[in-house]
């Protein structure tokens, strides 16, 4: 799909796919698109969530997994375009370290029914992807002013010196998370309430652990920011978080069938 600059050209989701005929909590992706469609002001075709599982019947695996048990094999970039067009662009999943490294950007700015939805201008989170390589991290976390707001393709989680994991409020223009609504309850389970707060950087800087969260990478352990090392990476936070995704991984998966 080439990128117009135009947010309304299109809504996309990148949702995680074994392969074949499964794709991970579809149903919650499919929903978010709705939602996300209403404040793009687009209209999605008649039962598109069947067509979107009619044509991946049709695709095949880009090569061979490289990644372990704690991720899926693959992802795929599902887009409708504003003429309802459906295009699904597969991938291999990519593997991470244990420990990641991130780099501060500033945060894309665009209007408020457009902020925090998965939308047509995607070229500014390519490009701080690109620039994460560039400086040798993996990550770029998106700031507004001394606010963090989003990753480049992952919800940012802390874990405070109060005992509360806190993410992005997305009023303020995080991503609603699939990954996050799909791991809350068993996080929660473990003993740590989740909140959204405003992440500032005194926050972020006396946090007891920081993850990152996304429908490709599942979840990961963040160690620094622009060189500066953030809690201790792999704690508490991680672990709860971390069994919560292997159960995801191994139940939550959807085929057609399952939305008939």
């Amino acid at each position: 799909m080439v990128n117009t600059g135009d947010p309304q050209s299109e809504l996309f989701t990148t949702i995680a796919w074994d392969g074949k005929s499964h794709l991970l909590s579809a149903n919650l992706h499919f929903a978010r698109m709705l939602r996300h469609s209403e404040r793009l002001g687009l209209v999605l075709p008649e039962n598109f969530s069947l067509k979107i599982f009619e044509k991946l019947i049709s695709l095949s695996p880009v090569g061979e997994p490289v990644t372990g048990d704690d991720q899926a094999p693959f992802v795929i970039r599902v887009g409708i375009d504003k003429a309802g067009v459906i295009s699904l662009t597969p991938r291999v999943n990519g593997a991470w370290p244990d420990e990641l490294s991130a780099i501060s950007l500033a945060a894309p700015k665009w209007d408020s029914s457009v902020r925090g939805t998965k939308h047509g201008d995607w070229q500014p989170y390519f490009e701080a992807r690109e620039a994460a390589k560039e400086f040798g991290a993996d990550i770029s976390l998106l700031f507004d002013e001394e606010i963090l707001v989003d990753g480049d393709r992952c919800m940012p989680v802390i874990l405070d010196a109060d005992g509360i994991a806190y993410h992005p409020r997305p009023s303020e223009g995080a991503l609603d998370s699939v990954t996050l609504e799909q791991i809350r309850a068993g996080i929660e389970a473990a003993g740590i309430p989740i909140r959204p707060a405003r992440l500032t950087i005194p926050l972020i800087l006396r946090a007891k652990e920081m993850i990152v969260l996304g429908s490709g990478m599942g979840v990961q352990a963040l160690a620094s920011i622009d060189g500066r090392q953030i809690g201790q990476p792999r704690g508490r936070l991680f672990q709860a978080a971390r069994d919560s995704w292997f159960v995801r991984l191994d139940c939550a998966w959807q085929s057609i069938e399952d939305l008939e």
